[in-house]
């Protein structure tokens, strides 16, 4: 359905802001000519980028527009304060925000859709509800319903929108015309977003938008426009960045919305085809691939901080010999403090690597971490207390082979109950001991590597399951900076399918490079020119490193398509029995070690030194819980278990940054072994301080 109010504007002359709150994105490009404005002599002066001037009569092309920045004002009783300053806030300013229902419904779905982003992430979803019955072919929407809006497309010839309703736990799914008229209100959104988010995707046209500061700014200073503390609502009033096309230039001009000029739409009266079609690179590769190679030339290269290559400069001709998709392999920098850094590692990477250990919170973590081709070797760094005698109580400190997943009857409530447990082996100096633990067990578990071997990247894909810990051990010979080479440990989290275009300088052709579609703002246009060399140059391939914003997109992107992983079972919920109780152990067999997993007595923990310490520790253990289930007395909970694990994390992975890399004498050996004393020692010194203020809380009573 047209929209009548932007026709108007069309015919006549607007402000430059009234034209793009009017427009509608899918009518671009549209050709604009200038009706009145303040210039200066010439056409076009820049300030800070941005075109400040245009000329009366000039023509120029819109091809696209954004929300630039955002005009702020504090918000009281869902209103602008009459008291309150108008502060600008850019798209980068920190923290997170709540966006408050629109009160003001829409009066059609054609009105929706012109005026709310709706698109193919959950960001591109928005909710509606109608206070009355709509009644479909098969289904009635009932009032009050929430509808959720996924895209938009053509079917059998009228536009309508796909969406989706749920009713208990099953989703309905059916089309609602952009013809259907009614009153349509926004729900309520529990999520919270960044301003940049709610700029891309929540904000209407031709409406403010509501936000509430959702977390406090960690840090205030005079520089920030808010007042000290603030934490209460914000009406957002966007100012738009127009990307628009002159008649005899070749770059893009960037103009804002609020620049005092006035247009005229003269689409239809216009030969558009005499400006210049700048194409984004998704442009490009929707282009079929019998269109390639080409020769295209660069309208607006990439910002300098995000330049893979020197050649990609405004000006510069470029040969796109082809387009695919590809495989790279995430991974994030193993670190406990931030800011953590991100690469995208190609499948092509000739580095090797070498195993770091994991970390693994739960015992569900373990079942999921387990394989066939070899045994997963845990120490816990947390005690466990088991609830039922029939399982397994852990203390900081035991080592375990991971076994299987299987099902335990335990004791509930004086009730026999069917529970999943995870069946491994203690390891008890050169003998092993069956174990039980429950699959809802909340330890903390580091793994034990006993693997030497140095692998290539697609061995890891291959045999592994991700996330997987490792570190470069020998770089990349072929690339002349080798970044993730100098990281102390890299998580590989998941193999990610991307768009790429391979490409060349004209100039000189002399080697290919990928560059990746999807996280590379650049505009070109195409030459009418012949590729003399058809087949690309040697491909050269690059460690790409992502933002953490870009990483948490094609994170997102990327698990559209994964069913999300089974959560892990819940505790059931019984009455404690006071005091730190370790459950008596049944008869359990105990085996021999095989040949081929030898453990060394004599550096383990299971020596006997070791086993004294570990009495000792657990005797710690009774003394402490059983003292946190009393009234403390000084007012304050005793807390061990932050103290004894703080760092060991860090720990475990500096130790096997300290490791050298050469091949020790038996390949059996551990990286990670002195965690295990460090857990200890750390444990017994946490024993002595907490005692130590118990005993001087009571001397102060």
């Amino acid at each position: 359905m047209p929209n009548p109010h932007a026709a108007l504007l069309r015919t006549m002359a607007s402000t430059l802001e009234k034209f793009i709150n009017s427009v509608d994105p899918r009518t671009l490009p549209r050709v604009l000519q200038i009706q009145s404005g303040i210039y200066l002599q010439g056409s076009i002066y820049e300030m800070f980028g941005h075109e400040c001037c245009l000329s009366t009569g000039e023509v120029i092309k819109v091809i696209g527009f954004k929300i630039k920045k955002l005009i702020a004002s504090i918000c009281e009783n869902n209103k602008v304060s009459q008291f309150s300053a108008r502060v600008e806030l850019p798209l980068n300013f920190p923290g997170l925000y709540k966006v408050m229902a629109d009160k003001t419904p829409y009066d059609s779905i054609e009105e929706i859709t012109r005026k709310v982003s709706i698109g193919p992430t959950r960001f591109g979803h928005p909710c509606f509800y109608s206070p009355e019955d709509i009644k479909l072919a098969n289904l009635t929407i009932k009032h009050g319903e929430h509808i959720t809006f996924n895209s938009v497309e053509e079917t059998s010839g009228t536009m309508a929108v796909n969406c989706v309703v749920v009713r208990n736990n099953q989703s309905y799914s059916f089309t609602l015309p952009l013809s259907q008229e009614g009153k349509f209100y926004e729900c309520e959104d529990d999520q919270i977003y960044t301003l940049k988010e709610i700029a891309e995707w929540k904000i209407p046209k031709c409406r403010n938008r509501i936000v509430k500061l959702s977390s406090t700014i960690h840090m205030w200073d005079f520089s920030n426009p808010l007042p000290e503390n603030f934490d209460g609502c914000l009406v957002l009033t966007p100012v738009y960045e127009v990307q628009a096309v002159m008649k005899f230039r070749k770059d893009i001009v960037h103009i804002l919305s609020d620049l005092d000029v006035e247009v005229k739409d003269i689409t239809d009266c216009y030969d558009i085809s005499s400006f210049l079609q700048p194409l984004s690179l998704e442009d490009v590769f929707e282009r079929t691939s019998k269109e390639f190679p080409m020769v295209a030339e660069i309208m607006e290269g990439p910002s300098e901080n995000q330049k893979p290559f020197k050649f990609l400069d405004t000006g510069n001709e470029i040969i796109i010999y082809k387009k695919y998709q590809t495989t790279r392999v995430l991974a994030s920098e193993i670190r406990s403090d931030s800011p953590k850094r991100y690469f995208l590692i190609p499948m092509s990477y000739k580095g090797r690597f070498k195993r770091r250990p994991r970390e693994f919170p739960t015992a569900y973590d373990l079942e999921i971490a387990r394989s066939e081709k070899e045994q997963l070797h845990v120490v816990a760094t947390k005690a466990f207390d088991s609830p039922h005698k029939e399982l397994f109580s852990v203390s900081v400190g035991d080592q375990f082979l991971v076994q299987q997943c299987q099902t335990s009857e335990v004791l509930y409530e004086g009730r026999k109950k069917l529970i999943d447990v995870l069946a491994c082996e203690q390891i008890l100096g050169d003998t092993y001991k069956k174990v039980l633990l429950p699959m809802y067990m909340e330890g903390r578990f580091v793994e034990v590597i006993h693997d030497k071997k140095q692998y290539q990247l697609p061995e890891i894909c291959k045999e592994f399951r991700l996330p997987f810990n490792v570190k470069v051990s020998v770089r990349d010979l072929s690339i002349e900076e080798d970044v993730v080479a100098a990281m102390p440990g890299l998580q590989f989290e998941e193999e990610i399918t991307d768009s790429y275009l391979l490409i060349s300088s004209a100039s000189n052709p002399v080697e290919s490079w990928e560059i990746p579609v999807g996280r590379l703002n650049m505009s070109v246009h195409l030459l009418s020119k012949d590729v003399h060399t058809v087949v690309p140059p040697v491909t050269k391939t690059k460690v790409e490193e992502i933002s953490e914003e870009q990483y948490y997109m094609v994170r997102r992107y990327e698990n559209q398509t994964l069913r999300s992983p089974p959560r892990p079972p819940k505790k059931p919920t019984f009455s404690p029995k006071p005091g730190f109780a370790v459950p008596k152990q049944g008869v359990t067999d105990v085996l021999q070690a095989p040949k081929n997993f030898c453990v060394d007595t004599t550096k383990k923990l299971c020596s006997n030194q070791a086993a004294d310490v570990l009495e000792l520790q657990v005797s710690c253990q009774k003394d402490l819980v059983h003292h946190d289930n009393k009234k403390d007395m000084t007012g304050n909970a005793t807390s061990v278990e932050t103290s004894v694990i703080k760092g060991l994390t860090n720990q475990a992975l500096g130790n096997c940054e300290a490791e050298e890399d050469e091949e020790e004498e038996h390949s059996y050996n551990y990286v990670d072994e002195s965690i295990i004393e460090n857990i200890n020692k750390v444990f017994q010194d946490s024993t002595i301080r907490n005692k130590h203020a118990v005993s001087e809380g009571r001397r102060d009573i």
